[in-house]
C-alpha cells in the first residue's frame, strides 16, 4: 500500500508538469515529418443527459448545434488531409458519438475517402443498441463497438442517474446479448470502485459479463476530476482509492480463464481489438472540441468552447488553443507509461525511435519498478508483472484525472 501511495504521489506531480501549458489564442497543428501509423481521434461532446461522475468534455444534446458541430468536424478532418496526414485507424469517443447516426455516417465516410483506414472503433450507450442503429453502424464499417455500461447493479445505476436513461441491469444485459455478433469486437466499458460498490456487486458484474461472453471488457477505476469528485461525494460518498487493489485483483482473477490482458485494464477474448489507441499508435490526432492530440512530440488541445470551435473551422483555421512541445526525456517517459500499459515495452525499438539509449534515460524508473516487483526484464523487453499491471492502472488513473482537471480548467475560462 505504501508503494502504491508513492506511485500515486509521483504520478500526480509528473502529470501536473506534463500538462502545464497555458491556453492561448491559437497554435498550429504540428506538421507530419514521417509516415508512421497514426490514429484519428474524433470527439463528439453531445449526450442526451450528463452523468455526474464523467469529466470528459460533454454538453447536453441540441440538434442544430450538433449538426453544425459535425459539419465543422468534417472540415477539420479535411484540413488534416490537406496538411499531409494519413491515418490508419479511427476512434470516435464522447460524449455519445451515436447521438446523430446520419451525421456520424457522413463523417466516417469522408474520413475513409481521405485516409487508408483499416479499423474503426466507436463508443455508444445501451439505449442506442437498437436494430436500426446496429445495422447502420455495421454498414459504416465499424469494427469495434464499445458500450458504456459501468455496472449492472440497479442501485448504483440509479445513484449515478443512468437507470432512467439506459434501463435496469437486466435490460442492459439483454441488449448486449442481442448485439453479440454484429461486430468484430463488442467491448463493454465498466467501472470499479464506486463508493457504494461492494465486492459482491463487482463479482456479480463479472459473472454477467462472462456469461454473455462479450469479446472484450474494459474495467476502468473510478477516476474523477476535482469538480466531479465533489458531485460524486454527494451522490455516493467519498471515493476510497485504497479499496481499488483488492477489486482489481478480483477482476483479473475472475476473468483469467477466458480473457487475457491486452492492456492493464482491458481484457480480451481471442483476437479482439485493443481498446487504448495510445498503446497501438505512437501518435494520434485529436479532432473535435476539447480533444487532445499527440503529434510530433507535441501535446495539444482544441478549444473547449463549441461555438468558437465551429467558428474557427468555418474560417478555415485549426481550433488548437493550447500546445506544449515535449523534450526527449518527456517523450521517453510518455512512451514508458503508454507502451508498458500494453503489458510490454521493447527497449531497442524505443531507443531507435528517439535516437538515444532508452534504458539509460529511464534507468531510475526501470530500477524502481523492478525493485518494487512491478517489472521484469527479458532480453531487451520490459514486461509488467501482475503487481505491475495494477501499478500501471494507478498511473493511468492519475494521468486521466490530470487530463480531466486540465479540461475543467479550460472550461472555466469560457465566458
Amino acid at each position: 500500500m505504501l508503494i502504491e501511495k508513492l506511485i500515486c504521489h509521483v504520478a500526480r506531480k509528473k502529470n501536473a508538469d506534463y500538462l502545464r501549458f497555458a491556453p492561448g489564442e491559437s497554435y498550429d497543428v504540428p506538421e507530419p515529418r514521417d509516415a508512421i501509423p497514426r490514429l484519428l481521434y474524433l470527439h463528439i461532446p453531445f449526450c442526451e443527459e450528463l452523468c455526474p461522475y464523467c469529466s470528459f468534455n460533454r454538453v447536453v444534446f441540441k440538434e442544430q448545434l450538433a449538426r453544425d458541430y459535425f459539419s465543422a468536424l468534417r472540415k477539420e478532418i479535411s484540413m488534416y488531409g490537406e496538411l499531409g496526414y494519413n491515418f490508419n485507424a479511427i476512434y470516435v469517443g464522447g460524449g455519445t458519438p451515436t447521438v446523430l447516426i446520419d451525421e456520424l455516417s457522413e463523417t466516417l465516410a469522408l474520413a475513409k475517402d481521405l485516409f487508408p483506414v483499416r479499423e474503426i472503433s466507436v463508443e455508444t450507450n445501451p439505449n442506442h443498441l437498437t436494430t436500426p442503429n446496429l445495422a447502420q453502424l455495421k454498414d459504416m464499417g465499424i469494427n469495434r463497438l464499445s458500450v458504456g455500461v459501468q455496472t449492472f447493479d440497479d442501485g448504483i445505476l440509479k445513484a449515478v442517474e443512468r437507470f432512467h436513461k439506459y434501463g435496469s441491469g437486466e435490460e442492459i444485459t439483454a441488449r448486449l446479448k442481442e448485439t453479440m455478433g454484429y461486430f468484430d469486437t463488442l467491448n463493454v466499458d465498466m467501472i470499479f470502485n464506486f463508493p457504494t460498490q461492494t465486492m459482491s456487486m463487482l463479482e456479480r458484474d463479472l459473472d454477467i459479463l462472462t456469461s454473455i461472453a462479450v469479446d472484450q471488457v474494459t474495467f476502468y477505476p473510478l477516476m474523477v476530476s476535482t469538480s466531479t469528485e465533489k458531485v460524486m461525494g454527494k451522490k455516493l460518498g467519498k471515493v476510497d482509492y485504497d479499496r481499488g487493489r483488492d477489486m482489481y485483483m478480483t477482476i483479473t482473477k475472475m476473468l483469467k480463464d477466458a480473457y487475457v490482458p491486452s492492456t492493464a485494464w482491458c481484457f480480451s477474448r481471442g483476437g479482439a481489438m485493443i481498446d487504448e489507441y495510445v498503446v497501438n499508435y505512437d501518435e494520434y490526432a485529436g479532432l473535435g472540441s476539447g480533444s487532445i492530440g499527440y503529434l510530433g512530440g507535441s501535446v495539444y488541445s482544441n478549444t473547449f468552447d463549441i461555438p468558437e470551435y465551429i467558428e474557427y473551422l468555418r474560417n478555415g483555421k485549426f481550433p488548437v488553443a493550447a500546445r506544449k512541445d515535449c523534450g526527449t526525456r518527456e517523450r521517453l517517459l510518455y512512451d514508458f507509461l503508454m507502451k508498458l500499459f500494453g503489458i510490454s515495452l521493447d527497449l531497442d525499438e524505443l531507443s531507435k525511435k528517439h535516437g538515444v539509449n532508452a534504458y539509460l534515460y529511464l534507468l531510475p524508473e526501470i530500477t524502481f519498478f523492478r525493485m518494487s516487483g512491478g517489472l521484469t526484464k527479458k532480453g531487451n523487453k520490459l514486461i509488467l508483472t501482475p503487481k505491475g499491471q495494477y501499478y500501471w492502472v494507478i498511473m493511468m488513473r492519475e494521468f486521466f484525472v490530470a487530463v480531466n482537471n486540465f479540461r475543467d480548467h479550460c472550461r472555466a475560462l469560457i465566458t
